[in-house]
Parts: C-alpha cells; structure tokens; sequence
C-alpha cells in the first residue's frame, strides 16, 4: 500500500466555538496530534491538509512549520462544503499511490489498533471505515417544531428581563429508530485511490455525509470495521473531556 492521507482543515469550528484544531492538547495542537498519528504509519507516504482558502496564510503561519516537520503539506480547500475540500486536496495526490485515506483534523486521538484494523482491512477491501455500534435508544425528532420551555417566573422577568431565561429546547418525537445494524461511523476512512477519485469525479455530492456515502452512490461496496469509543470529534465543548481521557489511555479500547 502506498497512502496518501487528506485531512479536511477547512472548516469554521461553528459549534465548538473557538479555533479548536489550534487549541492545545496534550501539549500539542489538535490539528497536530491528527496528523501526527498517521505520519508514523509506514503505509503513509503523503499527508496533505487542506485548509481554509479565505485565510490560508494565517493558517500556515500558525501550522506550516510543525506540519512540514511531519511530512505534511498544506493546501487551499473548499470554501463551504466538506467534500470541496476533499475534492482540492485530490487533485494534489500523486497518480502512483495505490489508496487514500481521509480523516477528520477534529479527530486528535486514533489509536494505533484501530489504524491497524483499518488499513489492513483496506489491503484487502476497496473502501474501509471503521464505525462504532449504537447501543442508545434512538428517536427520531420533527427538528423543524421545536418548542421552547421557559420558567413562568414574572417575578423574574421584571428585574432580570424577558429575555433572561434562554429556555430549554425540546423537539417531539415522531417514531423510535430500530438501532440493530446501526453504526455511528469514524475516520480515517481508507479507500483505493481510482475508487474515491471517480466517486468525487461522477457522483451529486449534493447531501453526502462523507466520501464512503459517495463511494455508495456508485453503487461500489463500503464495509466497516470496529471503530474506538475513544476516537472522539471534537464537535462540541464537552467532547474535549473525552479527547484528554484517550489521550491519556493511548486512544484505544479496542
């Protein structure tokens, strides 16, 4: 296998609030740590970031000099849309490597079995993710009627104002969601390099939720291996916690 590795950087970091793929983990950025964990596998031969286009100086600024250490280059993504970026970024990779893997920049903390499982899955099989069981009830909810509870305390209102209570959100069910055969997926995803290429080249990326949903709209076979509780995205505050804790455990419990 020789892989090229495409770590998507291009995004706004709305609901973490903050630089999150700067903010320090472990001593190190998180954008480092991602990239760092796929720059010791001996698979990888290229690591290519692709980050915002609006703002690339600044970001190479902040990352070229220890990204480059790694191995890593840096690249202009796209300017709304994940598969945009993946899209850039394809365009950089070498014509002789044999697949590519794309990973989250917000994921910090693959552990090194679960690389193992996916790229020896992937010498077999043409498109690999690894993805975590769901073991919660699942329901599905009517997003779009959302109501707002609020504490009807006028007493409140009048000294601290109307607006002072944010409310708590609360959405209506509208069925529960069989949760037998669903999997919550991961990265790296790793696929054969000509697979990914046509599937960013002839399929509507318009609703993909990843390049294994493009893979599958070519009608072309996506399996999944076990994935790792412990490698979290960094979506929301809360998920840092988790990050420290696989951080400090190795990243894996699997």
């Amino acid at each position: 296998m020789i892989v090229s590795a495409i770590i998507p950087a291009a995004g706004a970091a709305s609901r973490f609030g903050e630089d999150k793929l700067a903010r320090q983990l472990g001593g190190r950025p998180v954008l480092v740590r991602a990239v760092e964990a796929l720059s010791k596998r001996d698979e990888v031969r290229d690591i290519i970031v692709a980050g915002p286009p609006d703002d690339l100086s600044a970001f190479t600024a902040r990352f070229g000099d220890v990204l480059g250490f790694l191995g890593a280059t840096i690249v202009p993504g796209g300017a709304q849309a994940r598969w945009q970026t993946v899209a850039a970024a394809l365009t950089h990779v070498a014509d002789d490597c044999t697949h590519i893997a794309v990973h989250d920049a917000a994921r910090p903390c693959p552990g090194e079995a679960l690389l193992d499982r996916v790229f020896a899955a992937a010498a077999k099989l043409p498109a690999v993710v690894p993805g975590v069981a769901v073991s919660s009830a699942v329901k599905r909810v009517q997003v779009g009627r959302v109501h707002v509870v609020r504490d009807d305390d006028v007493v409140a209102d009048a000294i601290l104002g109307a607006d002072s209570d944010p409310g708590i959100q609360a959405w209506p069910v509208s069925d529960s969601v069989e949760r037998a055969g669903l999997m919550t997926v991961q990265t790296p995803q790793v696929f054969h390099a000509d697979l990914l290429r046509r599937a960013h080249a002839e399929v509507d990326p318009n609703g993909a939720v990843d390049d294994a949903d493009l893979v599958q709209r070519l009608g072309e076979p996506v399996h999944v291996v076990h994935g790792d509780p412990m490698n979290v995205k960094l979506t929301h505050p809360a998920d840092w916690s988790m990050a420290e804790a696989a951080l400090r455990g190795g990243g894996s419990v699997l």
